[in-house]
């Protein structure tokens, strides 16, 4: 069965635990480290706070987004006003399970309907 395994190079497509909270980590401190940038560039004032696997980014208008890790599953959900939608690290991005885009470019956007300022995470 291994050998079939490398043979198709499947051997690869499932995260280890270990490989999931590591990338995730890192995308959870990208997002503290761009609102840190955003606040430090922009008039749009947000505020991120981190509490383990789960980050709130608040706005002025009071509204929020919500980015959480779901170990079990080795995926990232968002929620927005706009939905919630559900991450998986699929060729070196994290990829909306539903084809809607990657992480950072949805989170963008996402950021910047909701604050009513061009943002980029």
């Amino acid at each position: 069965m291994t050998k079939i395994l490398k043979t198709l190079n499947m051997s690869r497509i499932v995260m280890t635990d270990l490989e999931f909270l590591d990338t995730a980590e890192s995308l959870l401190s990208r997002i503290e480290a761009s609102c840190d940038r955003i606040n430090d560039e922009t008039d749009a004032d947000i505020d991120n706070q981190r509490v383990g696997g789960m980050i709130t980014i608040s706005f002025s208008n009071r509204s929020q987004i919500i980015v959480n890790l779901q170990k079990p599953l080795h995926e990232v959900w968002l929620a927005a006003k706009s939905g919630g939608y559900h991450y998986k690290f699929k060729d070196g991005q994290w990829q909306d399970t539903k084809g809607a885009g990657e992480f950072f470019e949805n989170l963008s956007r996402f950021a910047s309907q909701q604050s009513g300022v061009a943002l980029g995470f």
